[in-house]
């Protein structure tokens, strides 16, 4: 499942800011990547995407006949999505649960949201903490502007 099929469309609304997921290095049917691929163009580490898959962030990932990981284009999405969910400050245990109701399927579209629009109230009044610390310092960055020493002379 992808991003956009986990995650229901808003009606009715326009999302400002939505953004086209970025583009996968191969097509599919041609994304077989290796650990240290995902790694550098996640800027990821190795370490942190076994422990995802360890913890049941990550959907099964196939693996080649020599055991190596192989991810694909719907990994890199879901990775996307996750690296969004870790800037919302989200916790772990709440996006692995996430995790478990994307793959218990649609039925749990109701608790996905409810997830989601949790976390959306969370981001937001981070948002307005920033914006008032925000007028703080541009207030200070005001008043020192405003109070630098003419610049000196030269002796003539």
């Amino acid at each position: 499942m992808t991003v956009i099929e986990s995650t229901p469309a808003a009606t009715g609304t326009t999302d400002v800011c939505a953004a086209a997921p970025p583009s996968h290095p191969r097509p599919d049917g041609q994304d077989r990547y290796t650990i240290s691929e995902v790694a550098a163009w996640t800027g990821l580490t190795a370490h942190t995407l076994r422990w995802y898959e360890r913890i049941g962030l990550m959907p099964h990932v196939d693996r080649s006949a020599t055991g190596q990981r192989r991810f694909t284009n719907r990994d890199l999405d879901w990775l996307t999505l996750v690296g969004k969910l870790r800037l919302t400050g989200m916790p772990v245990a709440a996006m692995v649960r996430y995790a478990e109701l994307v793959r218990a399927g649609d039925h749990t579209f109701d608790e996905r949201r409810e997830l989601l629009e949790t976390t959306r109230r969370d981001v937001l009044a981070r948002i307005a903490e920033l914006h008032e610390t925000l007028a703080v310092l541009d207030y200070k960055i005001d008043i020192y502007t405003g109070a630098r020493p003419a610049p000196e002379r030269a002796a003539r």
